[in-house]
């Protein structure tokens, strides 16, 4: 708007040149007029400075129109931005009743208000020029109030005592974001700038990724069509604050009391303060829902603050029509079942002779135990399933299955056992201590992609270890034999009639061969492989699936190293597929924001389990396959009931997307984790998180637990293997491991690590880091007898 042109219908218009003497003398006497209205609200105001700075620009002018003469028709003139005119025409009056709340908000009583508080007649005539407008929403537009209302925030966060300080902490993102958006959504594009780059450092890292995705929304478009932004607009972010930190709160936001830095002059009591506590409370009182417990804040964990806070409301399902928090939405579906899942006796039976029949063979003296481990007993204070509960199977066994169940056993037998809690005293530098190491952690065997294109979403080892599948970007599958054995299909020329038995089956196999084979089928990037499980590590699996961009998922024979079946339902890319562990059924996760159920004998879904917000990332069945989990970008991973498509548990602490899930072999628990860098063990029967781990520094991609369900694997984009202590404490670290055990990257107190591996965030619980070159871990897993299997493509330095 022109300094020259007062008429607020056009803020940000400049006033046209006279054409006409006239109309120049006529533009004079406007501009003297609304210069003295101007001044004279400043004045009133008390601002001093912007008083004598729009004087010196008046002097300026003036004289800039002496030096040119009288040229009206190319005489430049002076503007002043919509953020200095919305600064100077900004009121706030105090209401008596309420401090904090704005005497002029009604506009049709705002000239009332103003003749009331001894504003000049002028300031009221430039007021109602604007037109039917209150102060209130001048107020709003001013972008200074914002600035200085999250400063004051901040400085009351930081200034208060320390037992409140993590408590208070969290209410800042909320603020911050809404602040922003406002900016943007009002066209003030710089002032959000600027306001980004000023506090956003002061927000914690664990929300780097939606304050990365909220420094590319600039325009009043982007607010209203981004979903992230949506959901800021439309949903309550729930903080959750005990009484006496709320108390707190509230004494600031309405009187300005506490948590004042040293220094501060008048504090939050000016006007300033008071206009910046009003923007914030607007926030607080749109956009916010308080959560306030009873809890004493000393008796509440510093983190669960932050751990408490987000959009609750929308992730969690209604219960009998009204909205409850994960805790009670987990206890209102009772109890599960999350025992292992029983055999049939039949089978048992024909195990059990079968182990007796392979030790008279072999003479092996360790055999006469194999009986004990086929019956073993539950684990205590789990609810064992019944064969009725179990999805429907085959009423038959098959000799599959037998060797299955055979080798399963043999394989518990000779399993190495791993106990992470032999760590606990042990010191590496002594002879005793390197023996407490080799029983505590896995031998981990690392395989290595080389000159990979474009790249390797996915792979995955076989239950037997004879195989490795990997999706490539190029839209195809390829296999590997790990044994160097030739990987052979059938020839496409011969007749069904000729194949009368195993022998006549062998002889129309291909002629040479390789170790390698690459499956072709899918149109798109194939984002997710899985072998099928049905027999175990006693054989070589006879199929596999296949997940990919082209929204199928495909079954692939390994007998004839074709393509079965294309199985199609979604509608959008399928980002995961997994088997069920008896095989007959397979779960898919997908962009459409469902994760849907499959058998093999059909080509339609069984179940749709909807309910995420977005993404569903990844699927996994519970060992027992009553169960179904599934991660989404939601930042939520939930519990399905697989064969009533219920949602029976929802877990609810990440920041940030949920990438990647696994249960623990015991069916006790569930682990998660994504790009907040940080693993959460959870407890499936209460639905509570039972602790955070963290020390990667980079996206976690897969997971796995040993078979005692004691330690946990992971692979990370930070090109690290690390192992983690399921059944320790936990908890932030305060000093230096003692008694030389494994560092960060396997430093030891002899040989430390750099120093910023010391400044990281690393849990108590990590008990050894297994460092790589250049390799992201993209999948992890235990072999039966506990050998950790990790892959992963080489990226070499010129790679970008």
């Amino acid at each position: 708007m022109s300094a020259a042109t007062p008429a607020a219908s056009t803020p940000d218009g400049v006033s046209p040149s006279a054409s006409n003497a006239p109309a120049t003398d006529s533009a004079k006497d406007v501009t003297s007029n609304a210069d003295q209205l101007i001044l004279e609200y400043l004045r009133a105001r008390g601002l001093k400075e912007a008083e004598k700075s729009f004087l010196e620009e008046l002097e300026r002018k003036a004289s800039a129109t002496d030096d040119k003469g009288k040229q009206p028709e190319t005489a430049a003139t002076t503007t002043i931005s919509q953020e200095e005119l919305v600064k100077q025409l900004a009121i706030f009056a105090q209401k008596p009743a309420d401090p904090t709340q704005n005497a002029l908000k009604d506009s049709s009583s705002v000239l009332q208000e103003l003749s009331s508080t001894g504003t000049p007649q002028n300031i009221q005539n430039l007021i109602s020029s604007i037109g039917q407008v209150g102060a209130e929403e001048i107020l709003s537009l001013d972008p200074t109030d914002k600035h200085e209302g999250f400063r004051e925030l901040e400085a009351w966060v930081d200034g208060s005592l320390d037992m409140y300080r993590p408590e208070f902490r969290p209410i800042l993102f909320p603020i911050f974001c809404h602040f922003y958006l406002d900016l943007v959504q009002q066209g003030l594009r710089e002032a959000a700038q600027d306001f980004y780059s000023t506090f956003s450092p002061s927000i914690s890292s664990v929300h780097y990724s939606t304050l990365n995705h909220l420094s590319t929304i600039t325009l009043p478009y982007h607010v209203q069509t981004d979903e992230v932004a949506q959901r800021f607009r439309t949903e309550k972010y729930t903080v959750r604050m005990s009484r006496s930190g709320f108390s707190l709160l509230v004494g600031w936001l309405t009187e300005g009391f506490g948590g004042e830095p040293s220094g501060s002059g008048e504090g939050f009591a000016g006007d300033k303060g008071r206009r910046g506590r009003a923007a914030v409370m607007r926030v607080v009182n749109n956009h916010l829902r308080f959560d306030v417990t009873s809890s004493p804040t000393t008796s509440v964990n510093a983190r669960a603050w932050e751990e408490s806070t987000g959009f609750l409301s929308a992730v969690v399902p209604q219960t009998n029509g009204s909205t409850t928090d994960a805790n009670a939405f987990n206890q209102s579906k009772g109890e599960l079942k999350l025992g292992p899942a029983p055999i049939p006796e039949d089978l048992r039976a024909e195990t059990e002779r079968t182990l007796q029949d392979q030790a008279m063979v072999d003479h092996d003296p360790g055999a006469r135990y194999d009986l004990h481990y086929a019956r073993q007993a539950p684990p205590p204070g789990l609810v064992a399933p019944s064969l009725s509960d179990l999805p429907p199977r085959p009423p038959m066994f098959q000799t599959v299955d037998v060797k299955r169940e055979v080798e399963k056993v043999r394989d518990m037998r000779k399993r190495i056992r791993l106990d992470p809690s032999m760590l606990n005293n042990a010191n590496a530098s002594t002879p005793q201590g390197a023996a407490s190491r080799a029983r505590a952690l896995p031998s981990i065997c690392a395989y290595t992609f080389h000159d990979v294109g474009e790249g390797i979403p996915c792979c995955e080892f076989s239950p037997d270890t004879s195989l490795l599948a990997a999706g490539f970007s190029e839209s195809y599958v390829r296999l590997w034999s790990l044994k160097g054995e030739k990987l052979k299909g059938l020839r496409s020329d011969f007749q069904s009639s000729s194949i009368r038995d195993s022998s006549s089956l062998s002889k129309i196999r291909e002629k040479g061969g390789s170790t390698t084979r690459k499956l072709i089928g899918h149109s798109g990037p194939v984002y997710s492989v899985s072998f099928d499980p049905v027999g175990g590590s006693a054989t070589p699996p006879r199929y596999l699936l296949s997940a990919s961009a082209d929204a199928t998922t495909r079954l692939w024979s390994l007998d004839t190293m074709t393509n079965v079946v294309a199985y199609r339902g979604h509608q959008n890319p399928v980002w995961d597929v997994k088997w069920s562990p008896m095989g007959i059924y397979f779960a898919t996760a997908s962009r459409d924001r469902t994760a849907r159920l499959w058998s093999t004998d059909r080509t339609s879904a069984l179940r749709i389990y909807a309910g995420h917000l977005s993404d569903v990332n990844a699927v996994a069945f519970h060992p027992n396959s009553l169960y179904l989990g599934t991660a989404s970008s939601d930042c939520t991973a939930r519990l399905w009931d697989v064969q009533r498509g219920s949602c029976v548990r929802v877990f609810y602490r990440h920041d940030d997307i949920v990438s990647t899930l696994t249960f623990s072999p015991d069916g006790r628990y569930l682990a998660t984790a994504g790009e907040d860098l940080a693993i959460r063990l959870w407890d499936l029967g209460s639905g509570k998180c039972v602790k955070k781990m963290t020390g990667h520094t980079a996206s976690i991609y897969s997971m796995a637990f040993s078979a005692e369900s004691s330690l946990l694997v992971t692979g990370s984009a930070d090109w690290t293997v690390r192992c983690w202590d399921v059944k320790g404490a936990g908890g932030p670290r305060t000093k230096s491991r003692e008694n030389g055990t494994t560092l960060t990257n396997g430093a030891t107190e002899e040989h430390p690590p750099e120093k910023e591996e010391t400044e990281s965030n690393e849990t108590t619980d990590l008990l050894a880091t297994y460092p790589t070159k250049r390799t992201p871990i993209i999948n992890v897993q235990f072999t039966p007898r506990n050998l950790c299997l990790v892959a992963g493509p080489y990226l070499s330095p010129e790679t970008r």
